[in-house]
């Protein structure tokens, strides 16, 4: 899907076409629409709590969380966390943290500490934060990540994210025990991330046998996971009561919603819609995050050179990590170059009638990717730019 419709597409142009590219654009419809569906995907069974890695822009996450059906951040770094908490009250890190100056920071602040949790999956973690703010501090909330990937023959295959040590219902319950014989320290929930489920499309295109590889792997693994998940939530709490169960992702909200003892939903990406999402068969996020690069050469009368456009996603090297090209319609990229650090040649029947400082449209492959290039988002609603919100590098901040 290279966008959400033609005539939109149009739309979008008119109204940005007096910006000098590079710019970015959220189409604000097609965000408010995506957020609309997430909550209703998760089918009030579970609330969602927004991946602020997935927006990176203050105003946006404000804007989502008014929404009903949200509660909540997953935020990706402590310093991050520490300047969200200034407003909310309810900041969950998704990743672990070996930041010394900013976990002090987090134990002089009574306020933050009642408002962040932090994760863990290790007691070595807790022994770096006894030793980094010592014993007179607040007491620190705690989340431990239990590992949610598909482990084979004896955990010699391992299919999903590498993320961690925590993986049976027994170590899940050994390190709620060594929270609890600790002092300064209270457990409050537990999460686990399938990204082997919800962060890969199951209908990619290309070979037949490797969609259906793929989609077999899923429905094991989301069944196995059901099952380790529910017996390692009920492993903690014979130990502790919690306040929230994590998991999921934007590509699994309905199935992870679906087991009992889900709480909540980790999910952002569907927000922006990015291209990696184009190939899911449960749902489609409309397209809402856009990059827009100029035309600056005309090398022949059937190639038009655009001015940057490299902006690549993470993740492992492949083709699903460029961006798409959106507009105008009928453009592809050079196979021998791709798309550039500072050119990308586009060809097709839509670049023969380009002319210099026309606008070519892009979506990222990722969603809060794309906030790490711009400082500004420009947002449109109808026909018209209604407002533009800085991102959290506009603001000043580099989290990662």
């Amino acid at each position: 899907m290279a966008g959400f419709s033609g005539a939109r597409m149009a739309q979008l142009e008119r109204a940005t076409q007096h910006l000098d590219p590079p710019f970015a654009v959220v189409d604000l419809d097609a965000f408010d629409a995506n957020a609309g569906d997430l909550a209703h995907r998760a089918g009030g069974r579970a609330t969602i709590r927004l991946a602020s890695k997935s927006v990176r822009s203050r105003d946006l996450i404000q804007r989502v969380l008014k929404r009903q059906g949200y509660r909540g951040i997953l935020a990706f770094t402590l310093p991050e966390a520490l300047w969200l908490a200034e407003d909310h009250e309810d900041v969950v890190i998704g990743y672990p943290t070996a930041d010394r100056t900013a976990l002090q920071q987090l134990a002089k602040d009574e306020r933050a500490a009642s408002r962040i949790t932090l994760m863990i999956d290790s007691v070595a973690q807790l022994d770096f934060i006894d030793e980094a703010v010592g014993p007179a501090r607040p007491r620190l909330r705690l989340c431990i990540d239990l590992d949610a990937s598909l482990e084979l023959a004896g955990g010699r295959i391992h299919l999903g994210p590498y993320r961690s040590p925590v993986h049976t219902p027994h170590q899940a319950a050994t390190l709620a025990r060594a929270i609890r014989s600790r002092q300064g320290f209270h457990l409050a929930g537990v999460m686990s991330y399938e990204g082997q489920i919800a962060g890969m499309g199951d209908n990619q295109p290309g070979s037949p046998l490797k969609r259906a590889a793929l989609r077999a792997m899923q429905r094991l693994s989301a069944r196995e996971l059901a099952d380790r998940r529910a017996a390692a939530i009920a492993a903690i709490e014979t130990v502790t009561p919690l306040e929230f169960v994590n998991g999921g992702g934007t590509g699994s909200v309905e199935q992870t919603s679906a087991e009992h003892v889900i709480t909540e939903i980790g999910a952002g990406s569907g927000l922006y819609g990015p291209g990696l999402f184009d190939f899911y068969r449960r749902f489609r996020p409309r397209p809402a995050a856009y990059f827009v690069m100029p035309v600056v050469r005309r090398p022949t009368d059937k190639i038009a050179t655009v001015l940057g456009g490299g902006w690549i996603a993470s993740g492992p090297p492949g083709r699903d990590r460029l961006p798409t090209l959106s507009w105008p319609r009928g453009l592809r990229m050079n196979p021998l170059e791709g798309a550039g650090e500072v050119q990308t040649p586009v060809l097709g029947p839509a670049a023969h009638g380009l002319c210099l400082g026309d606008h070519v449209w892009f979506r990222h492959a990722k969603a809060g990717e794309l906030c790490e290039r711009v400082n500004t988002l420009h947002l449109v609603s109808g026909s018209d730019i209604v407002g533009q919100v800085p991102t959290y590098r506009g603001e000043g901040h580099a989290f990662l």
